[in-house]
């Protein structure tokens, strides 16, 4: 048996026909996460995302509760809200001929909209998208039946951590955002996870990751392992870019998760990143063949958030090694392309378990 398994071919990496199945029948099809809900925190508060090849636009009713639409009128097609981010009182209104929906997507006005009496005000709504809220974040589904959201989303925290309790104390819906950084990679969103699932970079790109996390450098991601997270070194204090102490520690956490970092990826586009002070959510937006936005938002109890204490060490740590991987994705992008790799190339042992998300990969698109 050889020590080599093989890659993707190259052209999974570059086809722009390729990219649009993989939007139709991957970001289109699954539970996608688009927005913090504290992003959305009142009614009328919105964002629009881009999801499949569609905008969508989240926001929330008067009774709180999260709601999303296709951001396109249903009257001319026109896009509904072009702001990424903002609020309305009571009704989103299309600037073109002013058809208006309420938070709850129903059409509630329109120029001589009275004279026209047979029009079913929720046939002629926005067309809605199914939502759920887990971990602060909301998730949207563009299927007209969505998968299940316990199986394929928090499935992933079980299939990796060995259960849900084990993400789940670290109170994440109830932390606050202490920074948030965006990211515009120019490579392909499967390069991204790649990367995020294995180790084998680590001791040549990340000397500050693996100074914190020793054993990083021997080649083997912690994501290798059920349950398994990487040891703070014996002179790490905290998840810090010069390993000295963190902030306050999330309480609910149990003894076998402090001093260790556990890395859980949630196809198609989510990563979580778990220690004991913070937690680092990644949410990536596929926009085209050889462009992945990535937005990272690093997480801390409130009390630490609003007392203005310096954070700027365990940022920068994650920061750097987003900075570190994003240029290594971004240097394998033209690679793609090239008549050497038309075939694909290869996974060392410790990248084995790469050739599952392949495998995944080539079964959704199939």
């Amino acid at each position: 048996m050889s020590s080599l398994l093989p890659t993707l071919p190259g052209h999974y990496y570059t086809d722009p026909s390729l990219f649009a199945v993989e939007q139709d029948r991957i970001f289109s099809a699954m539970w996608f996460c688009v927005v913090r809900s504290s992003d959305i925190a009142t009614p009328g508060a919105f964002r629009t995302v881009p999801v499949g090849g569609e905008s969508v636009l989240v926001t929330r009713n008067s009774a709180g509760a999260a709601r999303a639409f296709l951001n396109v009128c249903r009257h001319r097609g026109a896009q509904l809200c072009a702001s990424p981010e903002g609020s309305v009182k009571r009704t989103f209104r299309c600037a073109y001929h002013a058809w208006a929906y309420d938070l709850d997507g129903r059409l509630v006005a329109a120029p001589n909209l009275v004279k026209m009496p047979d029009i079913d005000r929720v046939e002629y709504g926005l067309r809605q998208v199914h939502v759920r809220e887990w971990l602060g974040y909301v998730w949207v589904c563009l299927a007209d039946e969505p998968p299940s959201f316990e199986d394929e989303v928090q499935g992933a925290c079980v299939e990796r951590l060995g259960d849900l309790a084990s993400v789940e104390r670290y109170g994440i819906a109830d932390l606050a955002v202490g920074r948030r950084i965006r990211y515009d990679v120019k490579a392909n969103w499967k390069l991204i996870i790649e990367n995020f699932m294995e180790c084998y970079h680590c001791a040549t790109i990340h000397p500050e990751l693996t100074h914190v996390l020793p054993e990083f450098a021997g080649g083997y991601a912690a994501q290798s392992y059920v349950g398994h997270g990487a040891e703070f070194g014996p002179d790490v204090q905290g998840f810090t870019v010069d390993g000295s102490a963190g902030v306050q520690t999330i309480a609910g956490i149990d003894e076998s998760q402090d001093r260790r970092y556990f890395a859980v990826t949630i196809k198609p586009q989510v990563f979580i990143n778990l220690v004991p002070d913070h937690v680092i959510i990644h949410r990536m937006f596929p926009l085209a063949v050889d462009r992945t936005i990535v937005e990272c938002d690093w997480l801390y109890l409130p009390s630490v958030v609003e007392s203005g204490v310096d954070l700027s060490r365990s940022v920068e740590l994650f920061d750097l090694v987003n900075r570190q991987d994003f240029e290594a994705c971004e240097s394998c992008q033209p690679g793609m392309a090239s008549r050497s790799y038309a075939q694909g190339g290869v996974l060392v042992p410790s990248e084995h378990h790469i050739s599952e998300f392949h495998e995944w990969a080539r079964s959704k698109i199939a």
